[in-house]
C-alpha cells in the first residue's frame, strides 16, 4: 500500500489533497497507511465510519463521502471532519442544526450531478450557484462551506470524463469562496480530474489492490 501511495503521489501535485477511501477496508489495514502519515480518510457508510473512528486514532480527519441520510447526521455531527456529499437543503438544515448540538461550525462541500446517471443525488449547477448567492452563512451559521465535489460518469469514453470535469472547473470559478475545494477524480480517473484542475482526489481501489 505503501508503494501505491508513493506512485499516486508522483503523478499529482502538493496541492492536491489525497484522501484514502477505506470502504470494506479493516482497521488493520487503515492503521498501517496511518502509520505512512496519512490522516486523510474517506467513509461512504455511517455504521463503517462510526466503529472505525472508535477503533482507530482520534487525530484521523474522517470524509463522509457517500449518500448520507438525515436521520443519520447527528451520529458523525460530533466528530466528522468534512461531509463531502452534501446532496440537498433539508441535508444541510439537518448538518446546521446538530452541528450547534455539538458546538462545532461542520465544514461540507454540495454534490453536483454532474453526470446524467438517474442513480446520482446532488445539486444541478443551476442550483448550486444559486445556493452560493443566497445568504447561507446566515442561513446556516454552524456549516462552512468550502466548495464542491462529483462523482463523474464511469465510463470509458475520456471525453465524457473530460467534459463533466470542465464543468465543476467551471462552475468552482464561479462560486464566491477563495480557493475553494474542487473533489473530483478517483482511481481510474483522477489524473485527468488533476488536469482539469481538481485539487481533492478520492482514492480507493487504487491503494488497496
Amino acid at each position: 500500500m505503501k508503494k501505491e501511495i508513493a506512485k499516486i503521489r508522483q503523478h499529482i501535485k502538493d496541492d492536491v489533497q489525497l484522501i484514502i477511501v477505506t470502504k470494506n477496508q479493516s482497521s488493520k489495514e487503515i492503521r498501517e497507511i496511518y502509520s505512512y502519515g496519512e490522516l486523510n480518510f474517506g467513509e461512504n457508510k455511517v455504521q463503517e465510519l462510526l466503529k472505525k473512528q472508535k477503533e482507530l486514532p482520534k487525530d484521523i480527519n474522517w470524509h463522509f463521502i457517500g449518500h448520507l441520510q438525515t436521520n443519520k447526521v447527528k451520529l458523525i455531527a460530533p466528530f466528522v471532519h468534512l461531509i463531502q456529499s452534501v446532496d440537498s437543503i433539508k441535508l444541510l438544515q439537518k448538518i446546521n442544526k446538530y452541528a450547534g448540538v455539538n458546538n462545532r461550525k461542520i465544514d461540507c462541500l454540495i454534490q453536483i450531478k454532474i453526470s446524467k446517471d438517474t442513480n446520482k443525488s446532488g445539486f444541478s449547477q443551476k442550483e448550486a450557484l444559486e445556493l452560493f448567492q443566497t445568504q447561507y452563512e446566515h442561513d446556516f451559521p454552524n456549516i462552512s462551506l468550502k466548495g464542491i465535489m462529483c462523482i463523474g460518469t464511469l465510463t470509458n469514453d475520456i471525453s465524457i470524463t473530460i467534459n463533466e470535469f470542465q464543468a465543476m472547473k467551471s462552475i468552482s470559478r464561479k462560486i464566491p469562496i477563495k480557493r475553494p475545494i474542487l473533489s473530483m477524480g478517483m482511481s481510474k480517473d483522477y489524473r485527468v480530474a488533476c488536469q482539469e484542475g481538481s485539487n481533492m482526489i478520492r482514492i480507493g481501489s487504487g491503494i488497496f489492490q
